[in-house]
């Protein structure tokens, strides 16, 4: 990816979710255990991009250790995520399911999640001499200059003012 040289911001208005989600091995020797918990998040990631109408935004991956994958993922809003995370005829359920009946508390993988609520006006973002990154990535960027200089100002352009 290109390199955007100089100052920018997300052009995102409005509130969004914040959702960390990942998976850490326990037992690196088991991998008929772990192997399909990772696999298991490609087909999840397709099925939503290929879905506009989903409120997904996108998803940057981050390898925190050896052990552990993080996925930060933006939604439009919590309702979306939920409804996604309960439906049945998508790829999420099965893959829930069978990570509760393959490993359910054997504690060979490690799961979590974590959801951010950010109301409308309560997020800031800054990107110098970078590719397409984070919040921008999804959902373009600007220059952060003028009204968008500094954080207290961009944490304002962000309610849409």
């Amino acid at each position: 990816m290109a390199i955007i040289r100089g100052r920018m911001t997300d052009a995102h208005n409005g509130p969004l979710v914040v959702f960390l989600i990942g998976m850490r091995i326990n037992h690196f020797r088991k991998i008929g255990k772990w192997l399909p918990v990772f696999r298991a998040m490609g087909p999840m990631i397709r099925e939503l991009s290929q879905n506009p109408d989903s409120g997904f935004l996108g998803t940057e991956y981050a390898l925190c250790s050896p052990r552990q994958i993080l996925l930060i993922q933006y939604w439009r809003d919590f309702d979306s995520l939920e409804a996604y995370a309960r439906d049945r005829d998508a790829q999420h359920w099965p893959a829930w399911t069978a990570f509760n009946r393959s490993i359910g508390n054997d504690g060979t993988v490690g799961i979590y999640h974590e959801t951010y609520v950010v109301e409308a006006g309560a997020h800031e973002t800054v990107y110098a001499n970078m590719p397409p990154f984070g919040l921008a990535r999804f959902t373009g960027s600007v220059p952060a200059t003028g009204s968008r200089n500094a954080a207290r100002e961009r944490m304002r352009t962000s309610s849409g003012e």
